[in-house]
């Protein structure tokens, strides 16, 4: 089994910075996909930041230049460093994974989730 856990999140005044991090454990191999997700009251989960490959990341268009993805293979965390906050990013951000087990068995997992607040 593997377990996913969120940290980071907060209350900031528009224009800060916060960093999530997603850190792993359990029985993990190697992460294979991964990505942050937030939804905000009364609206769908949307995706964030996404990393489907190596070395690609596709990122929600109102953050791009804003959110930069990536992760230490060495602790199985991922980060969502977040820049230039504004008011609409206040969400609950999740973390995902594509992890492959040490049995080699592939599974998608979710964090718990960590609220993101911005005041305007």
């Amino acid at each position: 089994q593997v377990q996913l856990v969120e940290s980071g999140g907060g209350l900031v005044q528009a224009g800060g910075s916060l960093r999530l991090s997603c850190t792993a454990s359990g029985s993990i191999f190697r992460i294979d996909a991964m990505g942050w997700y937030r939804q905000a009251p009364g609206k769908q989960r949307e995706a964030v930041a996404t990393n489907p490959s190596g070395g690609i990341t596709i990122y929600e268009d109102s953050v791009k230049g804003r959110f930069t993805i990536s992760r230490d293979n060495a602790k199985n965390t991922m980060y969502l460093q977040m820049n230039n906050l504004k008011p609409e990013d206040t969400a609950v951000y999740y973390c995902n994974a594509e992890v492959t087990s040490t049995a080699r068995s592939r599974t998608t997992y979710w964090g718990r989730g960590t609220q993101v607040t911005v005041s305007s």
